[in-house]
């Protein structure tokens, strides 16, 4: 049939990626907020912004923390490697024998005195200017995209099987890949079924690709994926390069905030480009987006919008956000205005009062770091409750 012009797809592909916490980008993402959680423990309004990088052998933390408290940052960083499971250097990188370097000063004045210094949390300054975006969807339980959904249940089943031996031939880095197959009806995206799918998992040395092929769809896939979705005509790519024993760090070097779209919605919705990891909640690239959340959740759970995204955003050492947008897509039962007049109500949008509402300097963030920050049934995560709202 003719289309006119303008006109959306009528059933269109969309793919999302997640990988374990074995990852090199992500075992940096899960050191940064180990020191980010070794500093709120001892002191709960340290101020923390903590790179990592790695590459074969080596753990480097480099940025900027204030606190009163004396962590010891060493032994936050090897814990977390070993609680990833590099604990051999058979394994290519062993916690006990890796270069751990420090490089930390403290946060500038300059930065401290515009943000902070001498405010209460009702005028605490947003910690740099930027954009941010909160997405909801109520394709799945959780309220997240499928396919970000699916492939980070992957990852988890994953790493779940490796660590309790029912795939002991694993190692700790994977990759996971979901192409769904949509509807789009009045603006929603309505999933019909799985397109195609694709694991890199890494594994023992001496091992036959089919039987890696076999036990990652009869332990991974079939497990994980509701049959529902998944029909004769699945394309899957198990270990499709073949060999891959070396990973980790020593198969690619690793860096903080480079998994942005894992730790979000898989390419729905938008992102503001900051990264979470490593960074104290004055930082509203971290709690700003994570109160987007909070409030996209919170609309779509009341039935005000089928999807929804909103975006917030702030200038340096300004309370006050600078905007705040709201697009239910066409799927909202009010109109976008009226939404966005419910979120000015219902929600304080200064950093300060994200803080005080999310809880937000309690030591919860490693646990943030894999598997993504939303769509997590976790108590500590009190963004994923949506809020009952006054109409």
């Amino acid at each position: 049939s003719i289309m006119s012009a303008g006109a959306p797809l009528e059933t269109f592909y969309f793919t999302s990626e997640c990988v374990t916490e074995g990852h090199p980008d992500k075992l940096c993402d899960q050191v940064s907020d180990a020191v980010l959680d070794a500093c709120l423990t001892l002191d709960p309004m340290a101020k923390v912004a903590c790179e990592t990088s790695t590459k074969t052998g080596m753990v480097m933390i480099f940025g900027e923390i204030t606190t009163t408290g004396h962590p010891d940052y060493a032994n936050a960083i090897r814990n977390a490697v070993k609680d990833i499971g590099f604990d051999n250097g058979d394994k290519g990188f062993d916690y006990k024998s890796c270069n751990v370097m420090v490089c930390i000063e403290e946060q500038s004045p300059d930065i401290a005195g515009g943000v902070h210094v001498g405010r209460s949390d009702e005028d605490l300054g947003a910690g740099d200017q930027g954009h941010m975006f909160g997405y909801a969807t109520n394709e799945t339980p959780e309220l997240m995209p499928l396919t970000h959904s699916l492939a980070t249940k992957l990852a988890q089943k994953i790493s779940e099987c490796r660590n309790n031996g029912t795939c002991a031939w694993l190692r700790p880095d994977a990759k996971t890949q979901v192409t769904v197959e949509y509807k789009n009806i009045n603006g929603n995206a309505v999933p019909q079924r799985v397109h195609t799918i694709v694991i890199s998992a890494q594994h023992d040395d001496g091992l036959d690709n089919e039987f890696i092929r076999k036990e990652l769809k009869e332990k991974i896939i079939i497990p994980t994926i509701p049959a529902q979705y998944l029909d004769d005509n699945v394309i899957y790519h198990l270990n499709p390069s073949g060999r891959f024993v070396i990973g980790g760090p020593q198969g690619d070097a690793g860096t903080t905030g480079r998994k942005i779209i894992v730790d979000t919605y898989g390419g729905w919705g938008a992102h503001g480009g900051g990264a979470f990891s490593g960074k104290d909640p004055t930082k509203v690239d971290r709690s700003a987006a994570y109160a987007c959340r909070w409030i996209a959740k919170s609309l779509v759970a009341a039935g005000l919008a089928d999807r929804c995204l909103v975006q917030v955003s702030y200038s340096i050492g300004i309370a006050e956000p600078m905007s705040l947008f709201v697009n239910s897509y066409g799927t909202g039962k009010k109109s976008d205005a009226e939404l966005l007049a419910i979120v000015k109500k219902n929600f304080d949008l200064r950093p300060g009062m994200i803080i005080r509402d999310l809880q937000l300097r309690r030591p919860i963030y490693r646990k943030t770091a894999s598997f993504g920050h939303f769509g997590r049934e976790d108590p500590d995560f009190l963004w994923e409750v949506p809020k009952t709202l006054e109409l």
